[in-house]
């Protein structure tokens, strides 16, 4: 049989987790309509959520950059007053005085004299060109010669025939002389009239020696022209 000291404990009914949450959420619900009723939790909202929008939407103020400084403006000279003078008082007339057309009789007279001509001013003298360079001296040209008494040239042969008919004159005849001083060839440069004066002369001519000419001191092959002279004794 159970003792009398367990039958006192009689144990209490042990309250529910979720008998505890039911009863807090019912009593926060309580405690916020009252909130709500008496204004506290607007005021709390009106406080709160305008200083965090006003921290985000306002920023500091930027410096402003310092105006830049005005220009000098010009000084204005100031103008002197300019006080009008006084027009001043036309000169008093003063006399005039008239020339005398008459020379007094003792003046005395000039003669103008012309003055002598300037004398003419000496064009500038151009400078001279420079003189064109000498030519070069000619070359020394010796013409052939048949008077040396060392050729020994004999005379012409007066014609027999011209001799008893009187026939005389003058004839000249051009030969080509050889760089050795011999003739090449003789023609008649001038005739005497006579057919055998002249044939004589180119005979003799053909038949001499000569000196022949020289250029430059070279000898050379010349023209060289010989008069021969049929004259009666």
């Amino acid at each position: 049989m159970p003792s009398p000291s367990s039958q006192a404990r009689v144990p209490l009914p042990a309250l529910s987790r979720n008998t505890v949450i039911v009863v807090g959420v019912v009593l926060f619900h309580v405690g916020a309509l009252w909130a709500l009723q008496s204004g506290l939790i607007r005021r709390a909202a009106e406080v709160i959520v305008p200083a965090e929008i006003l921290s985000e939407l306002i920023e500091p103020p930027k410096p402003k950059a310092p105006p830049p400084p005005p220009a000098p403006q010009p000084k204005a000279v100031p103008q002197k007053a300019i006080t009008p003078r006084p027009s001043p008082l036309p000169p008093a007339p003063q006399p005039v005085a008239i020339a005398d057309p008459t020379p007094a009789p003792n003046a005395p007279t000039g003669v103008v004299a012309p003055q002598p001509p300037a004398p003419p001013v000496a064009a500038p003298v151009a400078s001279a060109p420079p003189a064109p360079p000498a030519p070069p001296a000619p070359v020394k040209v010796e013409l052939p010669s048949s008077d040396a008494d060392y050729l020994q040239n004999p005379k012409p042969t007066y014609p027999a025939i011209s001799k008893r008919l009187g026939e005389q004159g003058k004839v000249i005849v051009r030969v080509l002389i050889g760089a050795d001083g011999l003739p090449q060839k003789a023609e008649l440069k001038q005739s005497s009239g006579f057919d055998r004066l002249d044939q004589a002369a180119l005979t003799t001519v053909m038949r001499w020696r000569y000196v022949p000419g020289k250029r430059g001191g070279v000898a050379e092959t010349m023209w060289f022209q010989v008069p021969l002279n049929f004259v009666l004794e």
